[in-house]
């Protein structure tokens, strides 16, 4: 492919949003291409994640606080719109890939009035609100599921299933094999509750494995995400029930942590649920609660259904309950690897490269000489996810 042209990346400034824009602009880099970020402060601050590309703030804010809170979004999101503009002249992208998020929307805004190619990217299994408010205007759309909520049924023609990319260190991690679990081996778990951590499985977690059998708790060895307000409390409790715990607020080898998992407690946010699938980890999943239309839960059903993880409502996490769970995993080496298994098997490994097919599909000069949309057309599965471009 390397036809070298410019692509523009909008995100919100979360890691969900981030980590998949991140993987699709190094695809894109290796093709030829080159990429500019769009995102707003909280996104710049990921480290790493888009070093050496150039990146533009821009003002964003959410539709809430009643009539001047939408006054001072809707002034927010103009300003951010001049400034997507500025970078669109200078840039001359061929499409705008949007991952959600509100600082996405003045991107895809400036890219309607400049007639650019549009492509969303939804993360979750429920679209997002920015993604709804776009979805009838952009020339594709990029799914992480086969079924979607909320995405209305006159869309099929432009939406595309192409899972949620993950990083290059976790999708390596599916040419490794699942670290054998021998039957008096360590039993290595893994807790994580996203980038900021989740204080309920810090609550849970400590005491629901201290309610294993001891011949089984003597071979646990922990590595435990934390908030930085839960952590001493976390490690207090790992030390007074006697079981081998690392405890920090960041983990950045986490690729290495999920290679040598038995099992992984966390959230069900999208990045954890794809990095799981990548990697074909077993999990047990607390969906979080409050999270914006419930996609969390939603997030979990497809590999729940596949025998890859057990999701416990968080009402229904309790030590209890997590330690019956965890002896279901934990006592049977078969069963846990036929989980892993499982997780494997609805994994969507090529999902960074079939978006990045699916963006070059999106012909530049075509939209923007006012011939209509370039419409990209799904071939079969089997054949590679490729696409086509034909006329409207």
């Amino acid at each position: 492919m390397g036809s070298g042209k410019h692509y523009v990346l909008a995100a919100g400034g979360t890691g969900g949003h981030m980590v998949p824009a991140a993987a699709l602009a190094a695809e894109l880099m290796k093709r030829g291409h080159k990429v500019a970020l769009v995102s707003d402060a909280r996104g710049v601050r990921f480290p790493d994640l888009f070093d050496g590309i150039e990146t533009r703030v821009v003002p964003a804010s959410r539709l809430s606080g009643g009539p001047i809170g939408w006054l001072k979004a809707a002034n927010a999101m103009r300003q951010g719109r001049s400034a997507a503009l500025k970078l669109y002249r200078e840039f001359k992208p061929a499409a705008v890939v949007a991952f959600g998020g509100y600082a996405s929307l003045p991107a895809l805004l400036a890219a309607f009035a400049a007639k650019v190619p549009t492509v969303i990217h939804e993360q979750n299994a429920v679209l997002g609100r920015v993604n709804r408010l776009v979805a009838g205007k952009v020339d594709a759309i990029a799914t992480s599921y086969d079924k979607v909520e909320r995405l209305k049924p006159g869309y099929e023609d432009r939406v595309h299933l192409v899972g949620n990319p993950v990083r290059e260190a976790v999708l390596d991690l599916r040419l490794k094999p699942y670290p054998p679990l021998d039957e008096d081996g360590i039993f290595r778990v893994l807790v994580t509750g996203g980038s900021q951590g989740a204080s309920i499985l810090s609550e849970v977690v400590p005491d629901g494995l201290a309610l294993l059998p001891m011949h089984f708790r003597r071979r646990l060895q922990v590595t435990h995400q934390a908030r930085i307000e839960d952590i001493d409390e976390v490690r207090r409790k790992y030390l007074e029930h006697g079981i081998p715990a690392e405890i920090a607020t960041y983990l950045p080898d986490l690729p290495e942590r999920l290679a040598w998992s038995h099992v992984v407690i966390a959230r069900a946010g999208a990045s954890t649920v794809a990095e799981l699938t990548a990697a074909g980890r077993p999990a047990i999943l607390v969906p979080l609660p409050g999270a914006t239309d419930d996609h969390q839960a939603a997030n979990a059903r497809e590999i729940s259904a596949a025998g890859g993880a057990r999701t416990i409502p968080q009402r229904a996490f309790t030590a209890q309950e997590l330690a019956k769970q965890i002896q279901k995993l934990g006592l049977e080496p078969v069963a846990l690897a036929n989980a892993a298994a499982c997780a494997r098997s609805v994994g969507r490994p090529d999902a960074v490269r079939d978006l990045a097919d699916l963006v070059e599909s999106i012909d530049a000069d075509y939209a923007s000489a006012g011939l209509g949309r370039a419409q990209p057309v799904k071939v079969a599965p089997a054949a590679g996810a490729a696409y086509a471009k034909v006329s409207a």
